[in-house]
């Protein structure tokens, strides 16, 4: 990889081989791989750029996320490029994969620093880009939201999260973890709370005192029964309207735990209760269509606790497709 890039980023596993003489059709047809010997400067103008952040290390329950993003490549050639829901072709945007973050074998900070050094460099260079991570647990929100502020310093930056949890953990319990990612966001002064959107939150898995912390830092919470009264769409975009008055860039994180267990076995902390399959991929939807919203990520999908046909992998592979779709549909 070049020096213009983050110079430690590994390019992945293993390349799908492109058709010649035609339009792409397949999504591992359409998503180009970013080798050394990539131009610079044409790189900038893709539209969408891929990379991977293989960390599961930093998971409080016992995680294999770390093998979601060459499980999400590996995806790939079961999905076309066209969504016949909206009538469009991905295969007109320009998407790239840079690879993955190279990553320590035992130590998480270190991990975290380079996270957040290949996520300054990749929104540098891509500025009119949308980087999309794919996870890795929900620990590297923190870190990938850190390198966006590094690389834009003068932006305000607010989050749209799809949880199950409020991720609000003491960080003094067992250090930035996947149950940490917001507190670690607004203990370093780098988003506040009242600049926090989480759409999800539902049953019997968050602590009262996590609720609490919520309130004091106003972050706005809407819990899953409220989002389906009002509507799934209509409470993204209420969402978006309120942020985008007060940010200048929207981050938005799925947590894929967010689903119901019944669509989502392959999840490390799945709960019976959550979202629908049509329900998130509506939200999604929604913000990829949002101007604002300049970066997304997925997270906590274990391919290792998935089913033989892969159910999970799939769901989050389609996340991404429709978060493509929305950027599209702008």
């Amino acid at each position: 990889m070049k020096s213009f890039l983050y110079p430690k980023i590994n390019p992945h596993s293993f390349a799908w081989v492109r058709p010649e003489g035609r339009a792409p059709e397949k999504v591992h047809e359409w998503i180009q791989p970013l080798d050394g010997a990539a131009d610079p400067e044409k790189s900038k103008e893709a539209e969408i750029i891929v990379v991977g952040v293989p960390l599961s290390r930093s998971s409080i329950s016992a995680s294999g996320a770390s093998e979601f993003p060459d499980a999400f490549r590996r995806a790939w050639k079961g999905f076309t490029t066209y969504n016949l829901d909206e009538d469009i072709d991905l295969a007109k945007m320009k998407a790239l994969d840079v690879g993955d973050v190279p990553l320590h074998v035992t130590d998480i900070r270190r991990c975290h620093e380079n996270i957040i050094e290949a996520s300054e460099a990749l929104h540098s260079h891509f500025s009119n880009s949308k980087v999309c991570a794919i996870g890795g647990d929900h620990s590297i929100t923190a870190m990938m939201v850190k390198g966006l502020q590094k690389s834009k310093p003068g932006e305000r930056i607010g989050i749209l999260q799809f949880d199950t949890h409020f991720d609000l953990r003491d960080m003094s319990d067992n250090g930035p973890s996947n149950g940490t990612p917001m507190r670690n966001l607004i203990e370093s002064g780098v988003v506040e709370g009242s600049n926090m959107y989480n759409i999800g939150l539902h049953g019997f898995f968050n602590t009262k005192d996590l609720k609490q912390y919520a309130d004091e830092k106003g972050v706005n919470y809407i819990t899953l029964g409220r989002a389906r009264k009002k509507g799934i769409e209509a409470t993204v975009l209420q969402c978006l309207d309120e942020l985008s008055a007060k940010v200048d860039t929207i981050y938005l994180t799925v947590d894929m735990d967010v689903l119901d267990i019944a669509y989502a076995p392959g999840v490390p902390a799945s709960t019976p209760g959550g979202m629908t399959t049509a329900e998130l991929l509506e939200g999604v939807l929604a913000a990829g269509r949002h101007p604002k919203v300049k970066a997304m990520d997925i997270v906590c999908l274990d391919p290792l606790k998935d089913t033989n046909v892969q159910p999970t992998v799939k769901l989050g592979t389609h996340v991404f497709l429709t978060f493509a779709t929305g950027v599209m549909l702008r």
